[in-house]
């Protein structure tokens, strides 16, 4: 069981006290947030986070995350183009193989599914040129919620699939799986290979439609079928690393070192009882 503490989980926290609270808590992988991967930059190099990530015995899982990369101007996707290029750079000299991407809302004028996946084909095969010429692959992560162009997991794979590239991915947020309306079924047609990081988390007992990341709740906390998600993701053969990623301002609050600990509490719990 390979486990993971996502960057998000712990908003208010330094990267310096990611790295020490998830080492402290025991685990695997740290997803390192972006905006603390640049804050930690603006004063230390890049090999320092990396002397700082060995020392701690924790393995980069991902950069997290680089947004909005479909249905955008031309010279607004050159920067995201380049961001991409900057954080493939560092995730490199960091030996992490994964930068999370996430599509944009969509666009104001009606699009209909055909485009959505024309767009989104044609910009991951762009970003990932770029990410493949610094070593770094791509996880792409559907959001569930209405607004997006991509929220469930079956349009994901089939993106995902149609490009067929080794160095691309998809993440299954069990949140956005839920918010999103996937089907247990879609699970069963994920290649395990293409699946690279699977984010865990609960949610409060609202309308699918109003839960937003600020009602995620530790695993085991709320009404998300995590047992049968995670059971169907056990079948097809993933033994991939499991994430917690929690956006809920109440935990931002907590004792870092807590939190950790509390979160990696939950997982081994839910992950150790499944079928």
């Amino acid at each position: 069981m390979l486990l993971g503490l996502n960057g998000a989980t712990t908003m208010k926290a330094n990267l310096v006290t990611d790295i020490q609270v998830a080492a402290q808590a025991g685990y695997d992988y740290l997803e390192i947030w972006t905006e603390k991967l640049d804050d930690f930059l603006q004063h230390n190099s890049i090999y320092k986070l990396k002397e700082m990530l060995d020392e701690s015995n924790l393995k980069p899982l991902s950069v997290n995350s680089l947004d909005d990369f479909t249905f955008q101007p031309e010279a607004k996707f050159q920067e995201i183009q380049q961001r991409c290029a900057v954080l493939c750079e560092r995730a490199m000299h960091l030996n992490c193989h994964c930068l999370v991407v996430c599509p944009s809302p969509l666009p104001s004028r009606e699009v209909t599914r055909e485009e959505v996946k024309r767009e989104t084909t044609e910009k991951l095969q762009i970003l990932l040129r770029t990410s493949k010429s610094y070593g770094v692959g791509l996880a792409f992560e559907f959001l569930g919620e209405p607004i997006y162009s991509v929220k469930d997991l079956a349009f994901c794979n089939e993106i995902v699939e149609e490009i067929n590239d080794p160095s691309l991915g998809l993440v299954i947020d069990v949140f956005h799986f839920y918010i999103g309306g996937s089907t247990l079924d879609s699970i069963k047609r994920v290649d395990p290979g293409k699946l690279f990081i699977v984010h865990l988390n609960d949610a409060e007992d609202l309308p699918k439609d109003s839960l937003k990341d600020k009602h995620r709740l530790l695993p085991g906390e709320g009404i998300l079928p995590l047992r049968d998600i995670l059971s169907e993701v056990k079948r097809i053969g993933y033994q991939g690393p499991y994430s917690i990623e929690l956006f809920r301002p109440e935990y931002w609050e907590w004792d870092h070192s807590r939190l950790a600990i509390e979160a990696k509490k939950r997982m081994t719990t839910i992950l150790t009882s499944l079928d």
